[in-house]
């Protein structure tokens, strides 16, 4: 990654992330078992985090189109995996939420499942990308799913959300308590972003994040 010390992506890279996101981006499957995944294609990323984290915002902000991922105020509305094709480069996933109290005990254990078995065995997964609730920080659940993704030995990186919804001077200790929570985690990426999908802070980082991984990965602009 070309990110420096402060976490700021190169202007060469934030114009990769741009015309990266510029691609016509579409819906193409949705998967509800782990024997109906898709076949394997072009690099994929996922989405995880706890439901009404803002998932599915922060894949429009991305993309810049207003409704590509449904959005719910209603937690656990996302029921299956959602492959979307960002032009024939990447592919993107948007997960089911976890952690909502009020989904029923058989629903969530079978979305477990089929998340579990997505990211053990899908070849094509670069990174995911466990967002979490820039309000609150990392929760019980969060660090369930983090644990998961350590011992699956899948990479990953923590998005904190909402960053318009909280308090300038308590975002770098939010920041701080997220880099020292995944000091000890093997497969976590050691640097964090803080994004709002709503203002579109730390959209154009995270979309050079992304850009950086295909080009490392031999999959970037020619």
């Amino acid at each position: 990654m070309s990110a420096g010390p402060s976490g700021a992506f190169s202007a060469e890279a934030i114009e990769a992330g741009r015309k990266l996101f510029a691609a016509p981006c579409e819906f193409f499957f949705a998967a509800a078992r782990s024997d109906g995944l898709p076949p394997v294609g072009a690099p994929e990323i996922a989405f995880a985090g706890r439901s009404n984290v803002g998932k599915s915002s922060l894949i429009n902000a991305l993309t810049g189109r207003s409704a590509l991922a449904r959005v719910s105020h209603t937690p656990g509305r996302t029921q299956q995996l959602n492959f979307f094709h960002l032009g024939d480069r990447l592919d993107l996933v948007d997960m089911p939420g976890y952690g909502y109290a009020a989904v029923a005990k058989a629903k969530s254990a079978a979305w477990g499942v089929l998340a579990r078995d997505y990211l053990r065995g899908r070849p094509s997964l670069m990174r995911v990308f466990v967002l979490v609730d820039g309000r609150h920080g990392i929760k019980d659940s969060d660090e369930a799913t983090m644990t998961a993704l350590d011992a699956a030995a899948v990479s990953y990186a923590v998005v904190l959300t909402k960053r318009d919804e909280v308090k300038v001077a308590e975002r770098n200790a939010r920041v701080e308590a997220t880099l020292e929570a995944l000091r000890k985690r093997p497969a976590a990426y050691p640097e964090t972003l803080f994004t709002s999908a709503r203002t579109g802070e730390g959209v154009a980082d995270l979309r050079a994040h992304i850009a950086e991984l295909l080009r490392e990965r031999g999959r970037g602009a020619p």
